[in-house]
């Protein structure tokens, strides 16, 4: 086991990883830019090292600067979290280079499955479904026409590199093919210094469904049920839910089976998900894999009752698995929502600001992860999410009832929150009968908009 990790992160899920480091006997290093000097996980650390001014190209996303961190307080490895540097391929590889251990998978493993269209040739070698499309990375919109013509519209051209929605457009003709591939490109250079696209069949009306999966370096690949993911907007996930509502045994069994091949055909080791859209039909089809652990990874851990962030750091010391497929029985139903620092009514602005106020809900039922307090400011310069609330009951309903009770009693003060869209999902019928794909929000605008 290691003696010191570096925690290469901030906000919710740095304080997630240094709890977990407590529990293990491990110290924990934090480091933080200029402007998250007052965060709550440098209270928490046992050593703490400033990095840099708040931009996070300046900062946390600076390799040279987080190596020197971890080199000046003598750790044994780092955890990227999620975000950030977690599914950077130079990173992970610069800590080989430098002797500390990076918590997650091998460089080659993250170069495999990160690029999409790499990935998908990787599903198809590993017999994964996958959605009809480009083998590979598309040139330019001629060859995009072409394979347009040959799979049928609509179709999707899509970013090989990063994700969040981001270099993704649907195409229902030939003109807005070529458009939404120039865009498609663009948008993708401009995030994340790639514009390789490809072009896959845009599947309608879909659910997003993910695996979670744990791999050790002694050969043991075990998935943990699945997260649907479906209620988005603009591909950012806001509702996660275990079972899935369409989920069957035999479903599960399938689909878990597909990411445990997936994996193994990346020599996968550590924390990971297999991404899936699944149709009407209940067929199912790769998407992707997100190499690191997931924001809602928690839904998992309540279901199947499993400290996914332990294990993480023990698999990464070089320990097996603690835990087998056959003792992976999902119990109760958990649902996760993320508050985000956001004005839903005026197309999502973000609300950065000082939190006058903060109130977490509790009882039965509920978890919350956050790393606000009562006169923190947030920062403008990282993501929103400031809090993520889950429930966990006996069945579905209960889990509804008890996360929407939790989230009525939630105060944040200060600042915007998408609390009162999150309560008026929770409220809809179709939402309440399990009747969601990923249009959901857009399907039901007027009703979860006062603006429509």
């Amino acid at each position: 086991m290691f003696s010191r990790i570096l925690v290469a992160n901030r906000g919710e899920i740095a304080l997630r990883i240094i709890r977990a480091c407590k529990e293990l006997g491990v110290e924990t290093v934090a480091v933080y830019s200029e402007v998250d000097e007052d965060a709550l996980h440098l209270r928490l650390a046992d050593d703490t090292i400033c990095i840099g001014p708040g931009p996070s190209l300046k900062s946390y996303l600076d390799i040279n600067r987080i190596i020197a961190a971890a080199e000046i307080a003598n750790v044994d490895a780092i955890h990227p979290g999620y975000g950030f540097l977690s599914e950077n391929a130079r990173f992970a590889e610069v800590c080989g280079a430098c002797k500390i251990h990076f918590i997650g998978p091998s460089p080659e493993t993250i170069s495999a499955v990160g690029n999409k269209a790499r990935a998908r040739e990787l599903a198809r070698l590993a017999d994964v479904p996958t959605v009809p499309g480009s083998l590979g990375a598309v040139a330019d919109d001629v060859e995009a026409r072409k394979i347009a013509a040959e799979i049928g519209y609509p179709v999707m051209v899509k970013a090989a590199a990063g994700g969040g929605g981001r270099g993704m457009r649907v195409a229902q003709n030939e003109i807005s093919l070529v458009s939404g591939f120039a865009a498609a490109k663009a948008e993708a250079t401009a995030a994340f210094n790639d514009g390789t696209v490809y072009i896959e069949k845009f599947v309608e009306k879909p659910r997003h469904v993910e695996i979670q999966i744990m791999a050790d370096s002694h050969g043991n690949v075990v998935f943990l049920g699945e997260r649907d993911c479906s209620v988005q907007r603009r591909h950012q996930k806001l509702v996660e839910e275990s079972p899935s509502p369409i989920m069957t045994p035999e479903l599960r069994k399938k689909m878990g089976e597909a990411a445990i091949r997936f994996a193994k055909a990346g020599n996968y080791v550590n924390a990971g998900t297999v991404e899936f859209l699944v149709d009407r039909h209940r067929n199912f089809y790769f998407m992707e894999m997100n190499a690191r652990i997931q924001v809602e990874h928690p839904v998992t851990e309540l279901v199947y009752g499993v400290d996914l962030v332990k294990e993480q750091i023990r698999v990464a010391s070089g320990m097996p698995l603690s835990f087998t497929q056959e003792d992976m029985i999902p119990r109760g139903h958990a649902i996760e929502v993320r508050v985000n620092a956001e004005d839903p009514e005026n197309d999502f602005r973000p609300s950065p600001g000082k939190v006058t106020t903060f109130v977490p809900p509790g009882g039965p039922g509920v978890r919350v992860d956050s790393h606000l307090y009562s006169g923190y400011t947030i920062p403008p310069h990282y993501d929103s999410l400031v809090a993520k609330v889950l429930s966990h009951r006996a069945t579905r309903d209960d889990a509804i009832e008890t996360l929407r009770r939790a989230l009525s009693e939630m105060q944040i003060a200060g600042i915007r929150t998408t609390i009162p869209l999150l309560l008026r999902v929770l409220d809809n019928g179709d939402f309440r009968k399990g009747d969601i794909d990923t249009g959901f929000i857009d399907t039901h605008k007027k009703t979860l908009f006062s603006k429509g």
